[in-house]
């Protein structure tokens, strides 16, 4: 066991800190970017780098947009009607993947349009693109000393300072990373390296997310503002995912049914 004691500023520029949190949005973008243009680049994939760089860019102004909004209205809706004004205050931090997800999905309906594609077709190119990001944010959770886990007497367990407690925790951002981030890419990447009937790549990212969001979460300490949702092991984050797991089951049925290749 060991004490939590990583500095979450990455750099210090006088009055402006950089976090390691931040950075790991850049590193996530910025792997969107380079890992969606490899991609387009192969023959016949119908994107050019001009439409790759577009989707990064809206698609990162989803993720800010929507996963701020859904920190507020799925984890702090009590303080949200005390202080609507709340939601803007980005500055305080608090960022919800589930919010952010439908943010990113809000986007490729309005990319969708405007550069005619299918959406499904959409979903499942960037679909693999993600999961660096997801890893990137959950390392940055680590180290800002953030979402720790439950107590745990494991020889891994980790203090962290910020639950003032001095109990040993799971390092439930890591076990994230690992699942969400290293796990996730690796499957999506070779799964959509070869044609799928449309739909198919994004209905796994659904299900995978969803199978690996409910596991964790049972070593993930739950929010404190919310505790349990229900029968005194559901946590919010559980209950986000359960949408997920399922639409990602039927959209894998329902692609593998229609056989239509993408």
């Amino acid at each position: 066991m060991w004490e939590h004691s990583i500095n979450p500023v990455a750099l210090n520029l006088g009055p402006v800190q950089i976090h390691w949190y931040g950075l790991m949005y850049v590193i996530g973008f910025a792997a969107a970017w380079w890992l969606g243009n490899r991609r387009a680049a192969q023959p016949g994939s119908g994107w050019t780098d001009q439409q790759v760089a577009d989707l990064v860019f809206w698609g990162a102004v989803g993720v800010v947009l929507g996963g701020r909004a859904g920190y507020v209205l799925f984890y702090n809706f009590d303080y949200f009607i005390q202080d609507p004004l709340w939601l803007f205050a980005v500055w305080q931090g608090g960022m919800s993947f589930h919010g952010g997800l439908i943010g990113v999905l809000v986007m490729l309906v309005i990319f969708a349009r405007r550069y005619q594609k299918n959406l499904f077709d959409m979903g499942d190119f960037v679909a693999p693109l993600i999961p660096v990001g997801l890893g990137a944010g959950r390392l940055g959770n680590f180290i800002g000393g953030e979402l720790w886990g439950r107590p745990t007497d494991q020889s891994w367990g980790v203090i962290f300072p910020a639950a003032q407690d001095g109990l040993a925790r799971h390092p439930s951002q890591l076990y994230q990373m690992l699942l969400e981030g290293l796990v996730l890419f690796v499957v999506l990447w070779w799964f959509s390296s070869r044609p799928r009937p449309r739909m198919a790549v994004s209905g796994l990212f659904l299900l995978l997310y969803g199978v690996f969001r409910l596991g964790v979460e049972f070593f993930r300490q739950p929010d404190a503002q919310l505790g349990f949702i229900a029968f005194e092991w559901l946590t919010m984050g559980q209950l986000l995912s359960l949408p997920m797991l399922c639409a990602g089951g039927v959209m894998l049925l329902l692609a593998y049914r229609n056989r239509g290749l993408s």
